[in-house]
């Protein structure tokens, strides 16, 4: 069944292109530009952010597009493809558990700039209490829903970008412009690889699309929110972290301003781009969790409260100095999830929302074509923990597209035995 979207529960595209561009302006990005520059050229860096990013809008749009069409968010579409059991026990605890540790790195980096920001002054706030209290702050506001993140990224945005903008000015001063022009990447990094790590970053984004794109009036404005979102804003994060990596030593923006005198300026910047980062992980982490336990929708802000209580114990303990190789895991695991849904509503059904309806118990067909994607996808990944085997480079949207495949080759095969693809579930 669609839910009929009321007026308050719509929002218009230029709403939802905010919550992207904050989701958008993140250390991470930063990372992932100050990583990719360390074995390659400036262009070819900006080149793979354009693909990769590039890749990540299309599938945010179809998998947005799917959500306002029945007005359901991303989980909840997906129990029909991976059948309402199959959707609630595999693809929501997944999904639940990679919201939760983002918002736990999201919070541990936060805390961590911020009691080294109160030091510079002579102030002692251990990072777990730093952590804490970030994390509490960012998911009050992710509890109060997409209005909420829809104002706080029209005030966070603005700045962000008035914060990266005046950094990169700054850092090409003084020789910095000709430490640009005359880089020659020391490393050697593959197109492909560069690839991987660029579509990774925000892969998880792409799959839970329509958990935002379900408040949408129609499928134009999913795509103009997805391309002025994402385009602009992540081409931006990765060009800027590149050449402050190659100015400042760092792609960190926070202590590249400490370097400048300006550490104030700093950690605004890092702290806004933490924060509406991890309102959408909270926001989204609530959702998965409502359907893994059943819970109904009026109790939508405790479940938000509780993924954004978990992830913040996460940072708080410490735990994440070891769950970067969990969330490797999950970043194979996760985009197979849109492969198969996209497989399922765009190209069986044509995209008739009409042919749409939750399947009961597991539909194997979808379970058994991401399982696929998500072994072969995870691959490079496991090796990484043994240093000795030959090693493989991690391609996320290898996972995308053997799901895909897989699970069209199924339905074809089953077509002939049932008029229903979407019913052929497990009993």
């Amino acid at each position: 069944m669609t839910t009929k979207k009321t007026e308050q529960q719509t929002q218009s595209w230029q709403s939802l292109a905010f919550v992207w561009t904050g989701a958008m302006i993140c250390v991470p990005s930063l990372l992932v530009g100050g990583t990719l520059i360390a074995s390659m050229a400036l262009w070819q860096t900006i080149l793979i952010a354009l693909i990769g990013y590039g890749v990540i809008v299309l599938f945010m749009i179809y998998q947005g597009m799917q959500s306002s069409d029945l007005g359901i968010p991303a989980v909840s579409v997906a129990s029909q493809v991976f059948g309402e059991q199959g959707s609630k026990k595999i693809i929501s605890i997944i999904l639940a558990i990679a919201c939760l540790g983002w918002f736990g790195i999201q919070a541990n980096v936060c805390g961590a700039a911020f009691s080294q920001f109160l030091g510079i002054y002579g102030i002692n706030l251990p990072v777990p209490v730093s952590s804490l209290i970030w994390g509490i702050i960012m998911l009050l506001s992710a509890i109060y829903g997409i209005r909420i993140l829809s104002i706080l990224n029209y005030i966070a945005v603005p700045i962000l970008l008035l914060v990266c903008i005046y950094g990169l000015i700054v850092s090409l001063n003084d020789g910095g412009l000709a430490v640009v022009q005359n880089y020659k990447p020391a490393g050697s990094m593959s197109f492909m690889t560069g690839l991987a790590i660029t579509i990774g970053s925000f892969a998880l984004g792409a799959v839970i699309a329509g958990d935002y794109s379900q408040y949408t009036k129609s499928r134009k404005d999913v795509v103009k929110a997805a391309i002025v979102g994402i385009l602009p804003s992540g081409i931006l994060m990765i060009a800027v972290g590149a050449i402050l990596a190659l100015t400042a030593g760092t792609a960190d923006i926070s202590v590249v301003f400490t370097k400048l005198g300006l550490p104030v300026l700093g950690i605004i910047g890092l702290i806004l781009a933490a924060w509406t980062t991890n309102a959408v992980n909270a926001f989204s982490g609530g959702i998965a969790i409502i359907n893994v336990f059943n819970i109904s929708e009026k109790y939508h802000k405790v479940a938000v409260a509780a993924a954004g209580g978990l992830g913040t114990l996460l940072a708080v303990i410490g735990i994440l100095n070891h769950f970067v190789p969990i969330m490797s895991v999950l970043s194979a695991m996760v985009p197979p999830v849109a492969g198969v849904m996209i497989a399922s509503y765009w190209i069986v059904q044509k995209g008739d929302k009409s042919k749409w309806a939750p399947v009961p118990g597991v539909n194997w067909l979808g379970v058994s074509a991401w399982l696929v994607g998500a072994v072969i996808a995870g691959i490079p990944v496991i090796l990484t923990f043994f240093p000795s085997l030959p090693q493989l480079p991690n391609q996320p949207l290898i996972g995308i597209i053997l799901s895909l495949a897989v699970y069209l080759v199924g339905a074809k095969i089953l077509a002939g035995k049932t008029n229903n693809v979407g019913n052929l579930e497990g009993k």
